[in-house]
């Protein structure tokens, strides 16, 4: 991760990838153990909503720093590629 203020954010979406990581685990174990269909589409919902907790804060990471500088840089070139790069992602 080479945008400023990396260090923080990074440290935080690792500490929420690794908890998502251990709900999906439990989520498992909740399948295996053939738990009650609602309860186990709750526990998805919330790794799912904790996976996009993640990803907006690295998207507004991007956008605040490796976009604002591809914005305010005069290089139409860089410009077109980080709209670009961001249409990708959101392209379904």
């Amino acid at each position: 991760m080479t945008n400023a203020g990396s260090d923080e954010v990074a440290t935080k979406a690792l500490k929420a990838l690794n908890r998502v990581e251990g709900q999906v685990r439990g989520i498992g174990r909740m399948v295996e153990e053939d738990r009650y269909c609602i309860d186990i589409v709750t526990q998805i919902e919330a790794a799912r909503a904790a996976l996009a907790k993640v990803e907006t804060d690295l998207l507004r990471r991007h956008l605040n720093h490796c976009v604002h500088r591809a914005m305010t840089s005069k290089d139409k070139a860089e410009e077109a590629r980080v709209i670009e790069e961001l249409l990708k992602v959101f392209r379904n």
